[in-house]
């Protein structure tokens, strides 16, 4: 290693975070930084970290794509038999991270996870490119392949297959909702003072505070 990683060190700067001038409930909030992050970071301002456990309360993370918020919660979509369909069938709690490096800006969300409507699956599985359509018949998530071959084999059968017709979602893909319980926005401060205001429900409502660095 020609770099001593320990001395890699960057000075945060961003504007002010203050308990006083965000709202009551998080998603405005959110809505306000996520549409300055699609403007930042281009399209990488909707990858997030989704941290799921399995039985043993083993953690495993990821880097998915936000496809849709709103107070109901982050839907993301996915194959239900990956390994985190599995974890979240069997532990339906989970947590993400945004990180957009341009805006010194971080936020985390906890709660639980309930998979979306068939209906609203189907609308957004529609709206995906063909190519996209077919990856979720082709790639059998998660399972163990022999090689590449094996992959590019099963994609020109599912081509010709679908070649005269539209494609339908397979019903081993779909979407998952992450139904908010906590959210904490991190705005990134010179000298490692960094402003943390997390929001909490307790009993139906929200509750907000000041966390120290």
């Amino acid at each position: 290693m020609t770099r001593d990683i320990a001395d890699i060190r960057r000075d945060y700067e961003g504007g002010r975070l203050d308990e006083d001038g965000t709202p009551q409930t998080p998603f405005t909030l959110f809505d306000e930084w996520f549409q300055l992050a699609l403007e930042s970071e281009g399209d990488d301002g909707n990858a997030m970290t989704l941290a799921t456990a399995d039985t043993q309360g083993l953690p495993h993370a990821r880097i998915v794509l936000l496809k849709g918020y709103d107070e109901q919660g982050m839907v993301f979509y996915t194959n239900y038999h990956s390994h985190k369909g599995s974890e979240l069938a069997n532990v339906p709690q989970a947590a993400l991270v945004f990180w957009w490096p341009s805006l010194s800006r971080q936020v985390r969300v906890e709660g639980r996870v309930e998979q979306v409507s068939a209906e609203e699956s189907d609308h957004y599985f529609a709206s995906r490119p063909r190519g996209s359509q077919l990856g979720a018949w082709i790639a059998t998530q998660s399972v163990e392949i022999p090689d590449r071959h094996w992959l590019e084999e099963r994609q020109s059968r599912y081509e010709q297959l679908y070649a005269e017709q539209e494609i339908a979602r397979p019903a081993h893909w779909g979407g998952y909702r992450l139904v908010p319980e906590m959210l904490e926005f991190w705005q990134g401060q010179p000298s490692r003072l960094h402003d943390r205001i997390r929001y909490e429900q307790r009993d139906g409502d929200w509750h907000k505070y000041r966390l120290a660095p």
